[in-house]
């Protein structure tokens, strides 16, 4: 404890105190604009409530400081040193965040829309859309942009090898410009709204939309006109779902909010961009000591340090100093607000955040995250063209050349999706894995052009050969959206545990080697091994039933009509045996000559 003498050497000038236990780590940073008062609140009794300080101040053997000339230089300094020193007690955002935003490739002669990942600041290489913090909506918004704008959705080597459009093209998801089926002036007007559409200018869009529409229908180009109408349709039913939050929003704003329980504080982020709501963010925190003001202070300028864009007003629910509003307008070099509204929307902004605050303290919604965060990382890893939400994964199975069939593991958003589990049994070949699976694949993919309702990721069980299998149903079907891997086990062993694997993808000779502890590596597996059991457990029941089958196959006078009545009432062959003669006589149609017939089995 820091006795009264000791206290009244700290410097009265504005500055930052660094706050450090017995082994000189640091412990605590805070900036005030007089040190040596803000020092003494920690260890006069009764000035200093917070129930964390207590706990602190047993810690603290000793305090540094440095003084500087003002508060704004304070501010930049502490935010050097909790960075630097990770104190255990402040707010810290770390580093790695990671942001997703839809980016058009506008410099390419056939741009597309694209969902991409980044840290910092984004490339030059396109214009960038958000950034979105969650995934789920970006991802809701780049679907929306396929099926209102018909934009290529191909790799660049696709759209340079491609002889004849693809299905996409068929059911007007595309305007084909890899066969030139749509003019370079027709296609860049369709870019040109898609950017206005990103942009939020939805009424000048809607606009534009109807007087192309009604040209149209003077033109009597009626086909044209109903496309155009139906476009129209849709993008008032996606705007309709932001009105509520649209005729509150401010253009270019963040609202935030905080809600805490002792030492646990839980921040939300409202973002506004164009006047509609992008998504919301939330940080959580452990440990903290700071006020609600030192907590907005300290984080805002690690947030907006490292965002890649900055709006035009950022709402908090308490006072900060002006000087926060200067650090920020110098970093970005664009005119920022930091306000704190009291009345009308800004104020319903804050309380909104205030709500989301509260609610994400009270619930879980670490699974959801975690669930899109696989689905990044396993896109990342292995170099998808999109994030892969709908998984299907194919393996077959036999032994020695019978019973051969295959199974179809399905996976939505991360999970195992039961409803979308498909079995087959192959009708074409017997004992070709490799067959099998082309039957399996183009059964099922005929099936899913037919109801629009194709995977984003085709895994299939095995090496080269099953993945050039895939490959070339894919191309004979002419489907071209969707991505296609193969995995296998080194020396092909089904068994649990870390294992070497090796991920076959298009185009590329040699195998692709993910780490032994990667998130991606273990979720690939849990989705093969899904097939794989999936596949033995159907056809250990297809071999079941052969045998129960051929057993009264060979039984005269116990035809398919009895052999199924015999089968639904006992269930098995062990239990038919075992069954008396007044209970055979009890199935309809069996008589006396038949029970002594089936006790030859």
């Amino acid at each position: 404890m820091f006795k009264q003498a000791e206290l009244d050497k700290f410097p009265k000038e504005p500055g930052v105190y660094i706050m450090k236990d017995g082994k000189h780590k640091v412990l605590y940073v805070g900036k005030a604009k007089n040190v040596q008062t803000r020092v003494k609140q920690y260890f006069l009794p009764g000035r200093d409530e917070r129930e964390m300080v207590p706990i602190l101040v047993k810690q603290i053997a000793s305090i540094d400081t440095i003084v500087v000339p003002n508060e704004k230089e304070a501010l930049l300094l502490e935010n050097t040193l909790i960075k630097r020193h990770k104190p255990k007690y402040n707010v810290l955002l770390k580093d790695d965040k990671t942001y997703i935003s839809l980016m058009i490739n506008n410099k390419h002669p056939w741009p597309m829309v694209k969902l991409v990942r980044y840290t910092g600041k984004p490339k030059k290489d396109g214009l960038y859309f958000g950034p979105y913090t969650s995934a789920y909506a970006a991802r809701q918004t780049h679907e929306v942009l396929n099926k209102v704008f018909p934009l290529r959705q191909c790799s660049d080597r696709e759209l340079q090898s491609r002889t004849r459009p693809c299905l996409l093209y068929g059911i007007k998801r595309c305007c084909a410009p890899c066969v030139r089926k749509c003019s370079k002036e027709d296609y860049e007007g369709h870019v040109r709204r898609a950017i206005q559409f990103l942009r939020g200018h939805d009424k000048q869009l809607i606009k534009d939309l109807k007087l192309e529409m009604q040209q149209a229908s003077d033109d009597m180009e009626y086909e044209k006109a109903g496309a155009l109408h139906k476009k129209i349709e849709m993008i008032e039913r996606v705007l309709e779902t932001h009105k509520s939050i649209v005729q509150y929003a401010a253009p270019d704003s963040d609202a935030w909010n905080l809600y805490r329980e002792g030492d646990a504080v839980i921040l939300v982020q409202l973002i506004f961009r164009e006047g509609r709501l992008i998504g919301s963010e939330h940080y959580n925190f452990d440990h903290i000591i700071s006020n609600n003001e030192e907590i907005w202070e300290s984080f805002i300028l690690q947030h907006y340090r490292s965002a890649p864009d900055i709006p035009e007003e950022v709402l908090l629910p308490c006072k900060v100093g002006p000087a926060i509003s200067e650090i920020l307008s110098d970093w970005h070099k664009a005119k920022t607000s930091v306000l704190y509204p009291k009345i009308g929307k800004k104020k319903a902004l804050i309380e909104m955040a205030e709500k989301n605050a509260r609610s994400f303290f009270h619930r879980e919604k670490e699974q959801q995250e975690l669930k899109e965060k696989r689905l990044l990382d396993l896109q990342e890893a292995l170099s998808l063209d999109r994030a892969p939400v709908r998984i299907e994964c194919f393996d077959t199975s036999s032994i020695s050349g019978s019973d051969t069939v295959a199974a179809l593991a399905a996976f939505t958003d991360g999970a195992y999706d039961k409803k979308r589990t498909r079995f087959f049994k192959i009708k074409t070949v017997q004992g070709d894995d490799y067959g099998a699976l082309k039957e399996a694949l183009t059964r099922r993919l005929n099936r899913a052009k037919e109801e629009d309702d194709m995977p984003d990721l085709i895994i299939v069980d095995g090496g080269k050969g099953q993945l050039n299998i895939a490959i070339t149903v894919l191309t004979e079907l002419e489907i071209a959206s969707c991505d296609v891997i193969s995995i296998v086990k080194d020396k092909a062993l089904h068994t649990k545990g870390l294992t070497h694997e090796r991920v076959f993808l298009p185009h590329k000779k040699e195998a692709l080697t993910l780490p032994k502890h990667s998130p991606a590596l273990f979720f690939l597996q849990h989705i093969r091994d899904e097939a794989h059991r999936l596949a033995i457990g159907y056809h250990r029941k297809k071999r079941s039933q052969r045998t129960i089958k051929s057993s009264l196959d060979d039984l005269p006078g116990i035809g398919p009509i009895k052999k199924k009545r015999l089968l639904q009432h006992f269930g098995s062959i062990t239990k038919i045996k075992a069954a008396t003669d007044e209970e055979l006589s009890r199935i309809q149609g069996v008589t006396a000559k038949d029970i002594e017939t089936l006790r030859l089995i």
